[in-house]
Formats: C-alpha cells, sequence, structure tokens
C-alpha cells in the first residue's frame, strides 16, 4: 500500500484514510477544505491507497453486489498496516507523534464501513468520520450490535438520493444508517443528510465529516 501525506509537521491531529484512484485526485483539494472547515489547526492527513479495495477494507467475505467481484476478509490485516506501518511512518515522516496528538480515522463509502469497523477493534481512535460508509455491508448492523464502537465521537452521512437503487441490498441503506445512529446512543454523534446520491462531492462530504470531528 502506498503512503500519502497532506499538511503540517508536527500536527495538532493526525487523520487517517483509506483512498482509492478516484479519491487520489480529489485528496488535496479534501484536504485544503477540511483546513477551511477548522481554522487554526495543524492538520497532518495520511491516506493510504489499497491494493485491492473490495477486499482490504472488508471485514468478512461477501457476495458482489455489482459485476462480479465479491468482498474480501481483509480488513484485520489493512487495520494492522495503520497500526503498525501508516502510524509510525506519520511520527519518522512528519514528526507528528500518534501517541501524542488524536488519531481520526475516517472515509468514504467502503472506507467509511472500514472506518467503523476499526473503531470496534481499538480504542486507538479519538473519533470517527464516516462519510456515506457502506452501511448496507451484509450483517453489519448485526456486528455492531455485538460489537460496540470504542470510540466517544461519531460523524454519519448520507445522500438523500443514496437509497434509490434497483439492488435490494443498497436499498436498505436508509434504514441501515439509522439503526446504526440509534446503536451510538450515549456518544457524540450526528447524522448528516446531504443532496444528491452517492457519487455526489465525495471530497466535500469527507472534509465535512474530519472537520465536525475536529471541533472542540
Amino acid at each position: 500500500m502506498k503512503q500519502y501525506f497532506y499538511g503540517d509537521h508536527n500536527a495538532q491531529v493526525l487523520l487517517v484514510q483509506a483512498v482509492d484512484d478516484h479519491d487520489l485526485a480529489f485528496l488535496e483539494e479534501e484536504y485544503e477544505a477540511i483546513r477551511a472547515l477548522s481554522p487554526g489547526r495543524r492538520i497532518l492527513l495520511a491516506a493510504f491507497r489499497t491494493d485491492s479495495w473490495n477486499h482490504d477494507l472488508s471485514p468478512w467475505e461477501a457476495p458482489p453486489v455489482f459485476g462480479s467481484e465479491g468482498f474480501g476478509n481483509g480488513a484485520e490485516e489493512t487495520l494492522s498496516y495503520v497500526l503498525q506501518d501508516l502510524l509510525p511512518a506519520a511520527k519518522r515522516d512528519c514528526g507528528t507523534d500518534p501517541d501524542q496528538v488524536p488519531v481520526v480515522i475516517g472515509g468514504y463509502s467502503l472506507a467509511g464501513l472500514f472506518a467503523l469497523w476499526a473503531a470496534t477493534r481499538t480504542d486507538r481512535f479519538a473519533a470517527c468520520a464516516a462519510a456515506s460508509p457502506s452501511v448496507w455491508f451484509p450483517e453489519w448492523i448485526s456486528y455492531v450490535r455485538e460489537h460496540p464502537l470504542r470510540t466517544d465521537r461519531v460523524y454519519l452521512s448520507l445522500g438523500k438520493k443514496e437509497s434509490k437503487t434497483r439492488n435490494p441490498l443498497m436499498r436498505q441503506v436508509d434504514t441501515c444508517i439509522r439503526d446504526l445512529y440509534d446503536l451510538l446512543e450515549g456518544k457524540e454523534r450526528i447524522l448528516e443528510w446531504n443532496e444528491g446520491n452517492h457519487f455526489r462531492d465525495p471530497a466535500g462530504r469527507t472534509a465535512r465529516a474530519f472537520a465536525w470531528c475536529l471541533r472542540d
């Protein structure tokens, strides 16, 4: 996996995000939007490009939703990479020590689901920024009922038209994200509804997700 760092050395907060090739094209734009929404904060965005999106970010195997590519079970290995490789690289290459500053994990779509899942596996993250996360993923809500998130601050969002699809699994996304929001009762949380479908303004949505997590 390849690493990308945007922002300040010796930052006050470290943001972690999984990206694909499409995300990379807008990553600098996203970083600048986070900065604009978080004035006065020294921020380091540590992104990593997955080798296989559906495999690396999926917590368990699931059948294909579109086309013939199913979902793998690589999330555990990816989380190990984040904790054992990416975070130390932020300290080594950028002077930002993850042991001394808050670390926020986030992402868009399946990367948003991965961020949520990672927050159930470790208390390493101060907050979770899940923009249009793939909470329709099979057995996800059942999993969260048994494995609560271990961070106290969680941002959720969804496009108002994301459930308007022929796919019967993805049509459940509205219900699933409302169920997830309810399961987060007692935490500092928000569920924000955005205009449009899943593909509208992912960089802006992700920037707003991270910026909300950075509020005092």
